[in-house]
C-alpha cells in the first residue's frame, strides 16, 4: 500500500478531537481516525467494522447534493452517545474506524465509479474481516461497491437487501449508470441474480409500470410498503433475510434514505409520501445487523442542502448506529 490507507482514500476531510474522551463517549469520541503516519502499518485485526464516505452526486438523475452527505453525517455524530437504551446495548465495546472519503474525479463519473470499485477491492483484500459501512453519495455507487467485492469474492454468491421507494431498474441504454439503474446494472452484468435481490419499500406512484414488469421478468422479489406495514416490518425483513440466507453466501443492505416518508426524511433528492417510519427503518436495519450473513451496509440519497433541521442527516446517522447495535449482537462483543 502506497498511500493512505490505499491509494483510493484520503483522510477525512472533517474529523473530531479526541484528544480527551469522557467515560461514557459520544459518537464523536468513540468512531477513530487513523493518522497518515500510521496508515501503512495499522493493525486491522483490532477494527471490528471500517466507515468510508462515498461523495459522489454527479450520477444522479435529479439535482442532489449527496455529495455532501459523508462530512455532514461525520459532523452530527456529536448528538449520540453510543449507548441504545432500546436495546440496552453499549457499542463502546467495538472498534469503528472512519477511514475517510474515496478519491473522485471533479467531471469524470467513469473515474469516480471505477475509484469506487477499487476501493472495495482495497478493502476486501486488505481486511477481509472488517465490517465495511459505505456512506453515500448517490445510489449509483452500490453497482460498483458490489461488483468491488465480487471481484474480491469470485466465488461467492452475493444477494441484495434493498430498502427503498423505488426499484432502481430503469434501462442503462437511457440513463447510463446512473442512481436510477443500480440494481439493473448489478443484475445485467452478471453480478448478481434478479432472484437475490429482495427490495423492501416500494410504494405510491413512483414508479414506472415497465420497471415492474421488468422486475417480474427477471425474479426480483420485492415488498411494497403497504404490504410490509400489514405483515409488519420485523416479520418482511426476517423473511427476507430469512430466504436470503437460504440461497447466497453474502448479503448486501443498500439503504435509500428515500425509503422514508417524506416527513420523515425532507433531505433526500426525491422524498415522498406514503413512505417508511423512522422507526421502521431502525427497525429493518437493527434486524439486518444481527443476520450473519449481511456483511456490508450502504447508506446513500441523502441530501443535506435539503434537509430541514438535520431531520434526515441525524435520522441516517441513528440508521447506522442501529445497524451496529444488531451487528454488536451478532458477534457477541
Amino acid at each position: 500500500m502506497q498511500q493512505y490507507p490505499y491509494p483510493q482514500l484520503k483522510r477525512p476531510a472533517f474529523s473530531w478531537d479526541r484528544s480527551t474522551v469522557s467515560h461514557e463517549p459520544g459518537v464523536n469520541e468513540w468512531i477513530k481516525t487513523l493518522h497518515s503516519k500510521d496508515a501503512e502499518k495499522v493493525d486491522w485485526t483490532v477494527f471490528d467494522a471500517a466507515i468510508i464516505g462515498v461523495p459522489l452526486s454527479r450520477s444522479s438523475i435529479s439535482a442532489s447534493a449527496a455529495s455532501e452527505n459523508p462530512d455532514a453525517l461525520r459532523r452530527a455524530w456529536k448528538y449520540f452517545t453510543t449507548y441504545n437504551l432500546d436495546h440496552d446495548e453499549d457499542l463502546s465495546g467495538l472498534n469503528v474506524v472512519d477511514l475517510g472519503d474515496v478519491r473522485q474525479h471533479v467531471t469524470n463519473i467513469e473515474v469516480c465509479h471505477n475509484n469506487i470499485k477499487e476501493a472495495m477491492i482495497s478493502m476486501r483484500t486488505h481486511h477481509p474481516e472488517v465490517l465495511p459501512i459505505v456512506m453515500g453519495g448517490d445510489h449509483s455507487i452500490t453497482a460498483m461497491l458490489v461488483k468491488g467485492w465480487k471481484e474480491v469474492h469470485f466465488n461467492e454468491r452475493i444477494g441484495i437487501l434493498q430498502l427503498d421507494t423505488h426499484f432502481d431498474l430503469r434501462d442503462l441504454k437511457d440513463n447510463g449508470p446512473s442512481n436510477g439503474t443500480p440494481i439493473r446494472n448489478l443484475i445485467e452484468s452478471g453480478t448478481v441474480k434478479g432472484g437475490d435481490v429482495y427490495n423492501i419499500g416500494l410504494h405510491g406512484f413512483f414508479n414506472a409500470r415497465s420497471l415492474k414488469e421488468y422486475a417480474d421478468e427477471v425474479g426480483l422479489n420485492y415488498t411494497t410498503m403497504r404490504n410490509a406495514r400489514k405483515q409488519g416490518i420485523e416479520t418482511a425483513i426476517n423473511e427476507a433475510l430469512e430466504k436470503l440466507c437460504r440461497k447466497v453466501d453474502t448479503i448486501y443492505l443498500t439503504v435509500d434514505m428515500d425509503v422514508l416518508d417524506m416527513g420523515f426524511g425532507p433531505g433526500v433528492p426525491a422524498s415522498t409520501p406514503g413512505g417508511m417510519l423512522s422507526t421502521e427503518l431502525f427497525e429493518a436495519v437493527y434486524l439486518a445487523g444481527k443476520s450473519p450473513k449481511v456483511k456490508v451496509i450502504d447508506i446513500v440519497c441523502l441530501d443535506p442542502y435539503k434537509d430541514h433541521g438535520e431531520i434526515t442527516v441525524k435520522t441516517a446517522v441513528h440508521t447506522m448506529l442501529s445497524f451496529l447495535t444488531g451487528y454488536k449482537q451478532r458477534i457477541n462483543i
